[in-house]
């Protein structure tokens, strides 16, 4: 079980990292990416806020296992992550897209979160 929480640790980080990064860093390519299908309504704060909150959980979902220092943060970095996704898929869904990633790396998030606060019980 420790292992597939890794595995879907690192998925989790690596996917968020992805994202954040293009948010905050690449915000023109994601702006074209994102108004594909019609005006997306995200500015350029909210997307920094939201590229700096998804950086901070791709971070905070391996860290502190990795260096063993508070490891219950990891499993509140993936309930933020989770909440983050949540609010992605109605985005998608008022959108009219499909929610596919948001809802995969929601499951994700939920079972790094209750794999990691089951294994403090």
């Amino acid at each position: 079980m420790n292992t597939a929480l890794w595995v879907a640790q690192g998925l989790l980080s690596l996917a968020f990292a992805a994202a954040g990064t293009m948010k905050v860093f690449a915000y023109e390519k994601y702006r074209v990416m994102a108004d594909k299908n019609g005006p997306s309504g995200i500015t350029r704060r909210l997307a920094s806020f939201i590229g700096i909150a998804e950086l901070a959980g791709a971070l905070g979902v391996v860290l502190p296992m990795a260096a063993g220092v508070a490891l219950w943060l990891s499993a509140w970095a993936a309930i933020g992550l989770a909440a983050i996704m949540l609010l992605a898929i109605g985005y998608h869904l008022r959108r009219r897209e499909p929610p596919t990633a948001p809802a995969i790396l929601l499951a994700l998030a939920v079972f790094v979160a209750f794999g990691r606060l089951a294994h403090r019980v």
